[in-house]
């Protein structure tokens, strides 16, 4: 792969704006993340490779905010390739992290630490992506710009 390609994958990607994201955690009842998620379709080293086909799983970022944090992970769950935007985040209790918070899988139930990327269940692991809120230059309104970056190979 040329560095032109490298360059572009390992970028940061604009998401929005910080105010286009309610918090889930204000939904009591069950915390679902699709209504109020982002995903984006971001090429990784080998699907750069065969830019002729759609996007899938594997290029996708997702994006929500949980009690006040963001969290952007793969869309894709690394148990069972399954989309995380239609699973649900929940409190971690038991790790002794005051803002501890899972999300769990729609398929078969596997949890995963937003914080850490670990599962609660065999070797499987979460990518957790890098998030920056910026400022915007000249913007009156107050709002920040969300960007995420695909996680360094040697971060995984």
């Amino acid at each position: 792969m040329d560095c032109e390609k490298q360059s572009q994958i390992e970028e940061w990607h604009l998401i929005g704006l910080l105010s286009d994201f309610p918090d889930i955690s204000q939904d009591n009842e069950r915390c679902h993340i699709l209504p109020a998620c982002k995903t984006l379709s971001v090429p990784n080293a080998k699907s750069a490779q065969t830019r002729n086909r759609l996007s899938d799983l594997n290029d996708q970022v997702l994006v929500f905010k949980y009690k006040g944090f963001l969290h952007a992970i793969d869309n894709q769950c690394p148990h069972s390739s399954f989309p995380l935007k239609q699973g649900n985040v929940f409190d971690i209790e038991d790790i002794g992290a005051p803002h501890g918070a899972g999300i769990r899988c729609f398929r078969h139930g596997w949890k995963f630490d937003l914080f850490t990327g670990k599962g609660d269940s065999g070797p499987h692991k979460l990518n957790l992506w890098d998030i920056e809120v910026r400022e915007i230059e000249g913007a009156a309104s107050g709002d920040k710009e969300v960007w995420v970056k695909r996680p360094s190979q040697d971060s995984q």
